[in-house]
């Protein structure tokens, strides 16, 4: 089963150096858990002190509550801000969610 934690921050100006630091200190650790398949970080384009971890597993099962990996990461960065977690299950049944290219042209004319 495919399922993913999302990580979202709120960066004091201050911290932002140090944030940096410290994740280029935890992710390499956390890319050895077993089931994790990929870890993004991405930035708000608006906001710029806003970011967001998103931890992508495979696993028979989901951790509902997220991982002791999603766990740690939080630890750690709620020294640099206001934080929130939130644990998503990908939808076994994808089909009514593709678009076909012909859609897209439809959409766009």
């Amino acid at each position: 089963m495919k399922w993913m934690e999302i990580i979202k921050l709120r960066v004091a100006d201050s911290n932002r150096d140090s944030l940096a630091q410290q994740l280029a200190e935890i992710i390499p650790g956390i890319n050895l858990e077993q089931g994790l398949r990929e870890i993004k970080l991405y930035r708000r384009a608006v906001v710029d002190s806003d970011v967001s971890i998103y931890l992508y597993w495979e696993s028979k099962r989901p951790a509902p509550h997220g991982s002791a990996a999603g766990f740690c990461l939080m630890h750690m960065l709620k020294a640099f801000g206001l934080i929130s977690h939130s644990v998503w299950i990908e939808k076994e049944d994808q089909e009514h969610a593709e678009v076909t290219e012909k859609q897209r042209i439809r959409k766009t004319i």
